[in-house]
């Protein structure tokens, strides 16, 4: 048996918009708006109108999470909720009086809140005034959006986190279009960038006055994806281009949140390339003084590149795969529904570098989970038999005790999902949760996971 630290949170992880649905908003999200205008974009036409029906149904599932072994949840506030007036800052009554219910609802079972403030979901009204994320103002207005929720809930909640996967934010938005509004701009997307890791610091800077205030013992902090890129071989180009890709995918803000500034090399080749941000040596000092207390990662699949088959040199619109091509392993272990491969050693790779090369600071898996599409083909007895989920998970968590043993900071762990929920464009495709949620009657029920969980989680121990 294999035990983890005592004290080890045992979590789920989920969002706002992908879990409550959009019933009582007093603002749209790009998503509404992008649902509202063309449905057709999305998977069977499924928006996220009612999601997982959370919003009307959170008093029974979240027992049905305690009894998933869930001892944390990892959720987000929608700003769209929340905020009546985004030009003031104006709350919503009704936003405020729901999340002050699921926050003491969690409490009441036995349910950490983890509170995330953003999950890609801007309101549509922000991007269309300000250009979104382009616009410093919105870094302004997100910050005072941050310091509204630490002053409403920050008496119950002890961990809070800025932004969700902001790397994902440049890819679906501004260079890979699968979120909206579906653009391809490079040397925009390196704007937003820096814009969101000087939004986050604005955030910190906030909670730290309000935590000073209130005397909390709370802290903050940020959920990354970490996808550090392998080279496809030791060649010297294959390497400088995973370089690269790790710089851009993950050190642009890992480094400025644990470090307080920006990886030096990186700033030099977006230099080159005339495409490097706009900042000020105030803005800079901001980020290097709010670092944040804590990290969370989010860890699905490794990269894998090689060296570009054109030269970056070439006359070429810029992007930032123009310094490196993705590579396919032979041989590799599949999520085929997904595309995605598994690979779980990355996950102690991973450990090692923030002990390493970020202090080792305290840090934890704030997602990770396997779905894949028609899960009902695995129906017995009216219960999911997802043992591919399991080991999926397992396997993760072998290699992240490694890295615990071995000295990394890591504190808990949080599967991607408690109860299936609604994916962006790609709905209710690939199931990702403990307990099933038939979207048709919104009847949820746990699956095999879901026990086998429950036992890891009482037990902090797995075989």
């Amino acid at each position: 048996m294999l035990e983890f630290p005592k004290d080890f949170a045992w979590g789920a992880a989920t969002s706002g918009p992908q879990s409550e649905g959009n019933f009582h908003k007093p603002n749209q999200n790009v998503f509404d708006y992008w649902f509202e205008k063309k449905p057709d974009d999305f998977y069977d036409g499924v928006g996220p109108d009612e999601a997982s029906n959370f919003y009307n149904d959170y008093q029974k599932d979240i027992p049905l999470m305690a009894q998933a072994g869930i001892k944390a949840l990892r959720t987000s506030i929608q700003w769209s909720r929340l905020i009546k007036n985004l030009d003031t800052g104006e709350v919503d009554p009704d936003g405020v009086e729901f999340y002050n219910n699921v926050i003491d609802c969690l409490l009441k079972n036995g349910v950490e809140p983890y509170i995330n403030l953003f999950h890609f979901d801007l309101p549509v009204k922000l991007y269309q005034e300000f250009g979104g994320w382009e616009s410093k103002h919105v870094t302004d207005l997100f910050a005072d959006y941050a310091e509204k929720c630490f002053e409403l809930f920050g008496n119950r909640v002890k961990n809070w986190f800025t932004f969700n996967e902001p790397k994902v934010i440049l890819d679906g938005e501004y260079l890979y279009q699968f979120h909206y509004p579906l653009r391809v701009d490079g040397p925009a997307s390196v704007q937003v960038a820096y814009n969101l890791n000087l939004a986050s610091a604005k955030a910190i800077e906030k909670f730290k006055n309000w935590k000073k205030k209130s005397n909390s013992n709370a802290r903050i902090g940020t959920i990354l994806n970490l996808t550090p890129a392998y080279p496809a071989t030791n060649d010297p180009e294959d390497v400088k281009a995973a370089k690269f890709a790790t710089m851009w995918d993950d050190n642009m803000f890992l480094d400025p949140a644990v470090l307080g500034h920006f990886p030096a090399d990186l700033v030099k080749i977006l230099d080159n390339a005339g495409v490097l941000w706009e900042s000020t040596p105030e803005e800079l000092k901001l980020i290097a003084e709010n670092t944040v207390d804590v990290l969370g990662v989010n860890f699905y699949h490794p990269e894998r590149v090689k060296r570009p088959s054109v030269s970056p040199k070439s006359l070429q619109d810029w992007m930032p795969d123009i310094y490196f091509d993705n590579y396919e392993m032979p041989g590799r272990v599949m999520n085929v529904d997904k595309g995605w491969e598994i690979y779980p050693q990355t996950l102690y790779d991973i450990a090692i570098n923030i002990r390493d090369n970020y202090r080792n600071i305290p840090w934890f898996v704030s997602e990770n989970g396997m779905g894949v599409s028609r899960e009902e083909r695995f129906m017995k007895n009216g219960v999911i038999q997802d043992d591919y989920r399991i080991n999926f998970i397992r396997e993760h968590l072998v290699q992240l005790h490694k890295g615990i043993a071995a000295g990394s900071n890591c504190h808990g762990y949080f599967v991607w999902t408690a109860i299936d929920c609604w994916s962006w464009k790609n709905a209710y495709r690939n199931r990702y949760g403990l307990i099933r949620d038939d979207i048709h009657t919104q009847t949820k029920t746990l699956k095999k996971s879901a026990h086998w969980y429950s036992k890891v989680s009482s037990t902090n121990k797995i075989e």
